[in-house]
């Protein structure tokens, strides 16, 4: 009887951590300091991995509005339970953006959107991503391949998970959490 119990018990525990793994990202890799982004919030840091492989020039975006400080005080104005939470709109309306042109798409196969993600936010027109972003609170397989994936939460996802949520369809966000200080890893001396 404990044989049976014991190979039960190890069944469930490969379907649970499979079902893990495939609902979240892979294991944290050694972080490159040039291509990691940390996120300061009144709670705590979030460290996001860029990747620049997938998205180079999304992710040079994101790395110059950081040096400038643009994400700075900005608002997640838009944050839905189980789904997202968008911020790098210096307005807090869903329409601002930097003083940069719009990004083409650098959409991908190789990456899905799981819990943690964080991906370009755009209007209808898939070239139209600038400063605008969204992490992933669970998976949402019908945004694969729609949307351009450029970092993951590696650390202080519990953070993002405390954020303010927004009322109706839309998430909209009154009075919404804001990150203190966006910064480059290789930029912060500690």
């Amino acid at each position: 009887m404990r044989r049976r119990t014991l190979i039960a018990a190890g069944a469930i525990a490969t379907l649970v951590m499979g079902t893990t793994m495939t609902d979240t990202a892979e294991a944290q890799p050694k972080l490159d300091p040039e291509n990691t982004l940390y996120l300061d919030l009144k709670t705590g840091r979030v460290v996001i991995q860029l990747l620049p492989d997938l998205a180079p020039k999304h992710v040079e975006r994101v790395k110059l509005l950081a040096r400038e400080g643009f994400y700075d005080n900005t608002p997640f104005h838009r944050v839905i339970e189980g789904f997202m939470a968008q911020g790098g709109d210096p307005t807090g309306t869903g329409t601002g953006g930097s003083k940069y042109p719009d990004l083409p798409a650098e959409f991908t196969t190789q990456r899905h959107f799981l819990r943690g993600t964080v991906g370009a936010a755009r209007t209808q027109n898939p070239n139209s991503a600038n400063s605008q972003f969204y992490i992933m609170f669970a998976p949402a397989p019908h945004l694969d391949g729609q949307y351009t994936i450029w970092g993951q939460v590696v650390q202080g996802m519990e953070f993002i998970d405390q954020l303010k949520r927004g009322s109706g369809g839309s998430g909209s966000v009154q009075n919404p959490d804001r990150i203190v200080h966006a910064r480059i890893a290789a930029d912060v001396k500690e």
